[in-house]
């Protein structure tokens, strides 16, 4: 095989899904498919996966990112699939297609998008994730884990081209100007830098991870709010990502490692709580029914070669996981009965999805009294 330069690109959006946030039908997924097939001569090969109530994207090209024709065709398979779930009546149809009209690349029309280019290698084994009823930082912790902690990531310790390091790329997820601001930190001498930027999921999130022995990118996540695109609440943000693996970079176990003691992220019902991330494989064991969670993260193992997808496999349905998974059910419905909205059961009140709770805060302001105050006056005369 020449060296052949190959974009991956991952492209998601809840275009409506059955008896509420739960998962689109086989119909909608086939319209999206059928785009594909017919409409798809731009691209290698692709993948249509689910994770939750979003219809995930893969796909594999030549023409490198924020590629107008790429992004347009996955726009177009978004439109086939919402008129299928307009006619079927389903939940929240659409949902994700903020705009009326393509308008060269689906960044700020609603979809998240993560992409990244390089140079295909003779083996080029990577994982795919998609994650459901979260928010863009979710994957701050797990990322950082995989590539700066050598807790996790032993090839830190044990092989040399890891040892240099990595490059994490960061954004400002609440950046309303124009262009997307960002800033690069170098691990290790960054570390406690980074950790002090992610530790702020709600405002800073990974975009890309480069390895520093060969410049080569390492993963790609995406980072948009759909608050800040729609101007309100429309739904959680549900990130994607694309990891390399192997080589210069963390093997698949090391980088799967941190979902087996699964973080905390915001999400779960109405966007607005804390939650578990919870390892879904690829049967209906996806579907979030409890408070509308725990928050899901779905991976997928495959190859790429001459930009030819392998048929993927889904490591958290070996059964290992099947602990972690009873471990989160347990943990989150004791911190869902614990907590209710209480102090951490749900998210910070800046982060509030939905704006009652700002509404009742208004509605309240005029019944304060300040005891104390009008003797202090008084005094003071």
């Amino acid at each position: 095989m020449g060296i052949h330069v190959r974009t991956i690109s991952v492209i998601k959006a809840d275009i409506g899904s059955n008896a509420g946030h739960w998962r689109p039908t086989d119909e909608v997924l086939a319209a999206v498919e059928k785009t594909l097939a017919d409409e798809g001569d731009v691209l290698d090969d692709y993948y249509v996966f689910t994770a939750g109530d979003d219809v995930d994207i893969l796909m594999s090209h030549t023409e490198g990112e924020d590629d107008d024709d790429v992004h347009e065709l996955a726009w177009t398979a978004f439109e086939a699939g919402t008129e299928v779930a307009k006619e079927q009546g389903l939940y929240g149809a659409g949902q994700d297609l903020l705009k009326d009209a393509f308008a060269g690349n689906v960044k700020g029309l609603g979809p998240g998008v993560a992409e990244m280019t390089f140079e295909e290698r003779e083996a080029e084994p990577i994982l795919v994730f998609g994650a459901d009823k979260t928010e863009p930082g979710a994957f701050n912790q797990p990322m950082y884990s995989a590539f700066a902690d050598p807790k996790v990531s032993s090839g830190l310790l044990l092989k040399d081209t890891i040892h240099e390091g990595f490059t994490f790329e960061v954004m400002d997820l609440e950046h309303t100007g124009d262009g997307e601001k960002k800033i690069q930190l170098d691990v290790p001498e960054d570390s406690w830098r980074l950790a002090a930027l992610l530790m702020a999921p709600h405002r800073f999130g990974i975009t890309k991870i480069y390895s520093r022995h060969s410049g080569e990118p390492g993963a790609a996540v995406s980072t948009q709010k759909l608050r800040n695109v729609a101007g309100e609440y429309v739904g959680k943000d549900d990130p994607v990502a694309i990891v390399r693996t192997q080589g210069d970079f963390p093997s698949p176990g090391e980088v799967l490692h941190p979902y087996g003691n699964p973080p905390m992220v915001a999400g779960s019902m109405r966007g607005s709580h804390n939650s578990y991330f919870y390892p879904v494989g690829r049967g209906e064991t996806e579907i979030p029914t409890y408070f509308d969670g725990p928050p899901l993260v779905k991976a997928l193992g495959m190859v790429v070669n001459d930009g030819e997808f392998s048929e993927p496999i889904y490591p958290f349905d070996f059964s290992f996981w099947d602990s972690v998974r009873d471990d989160v059910s347990r943990d989150f419905r004791e911190f869902r009965e614990r907590q209710g909205v209480f102090g951490p059961g749900t998210v910070d009140p800046g982060e509030l999805e939905y704006g009652g709770w700002a509404d009742i805060m208004d509605d309240l302001e005029s019944e304060w009294s300040v005891e104390g105050a009008e003797q202090a006056a008084a005094d003071d005369d």
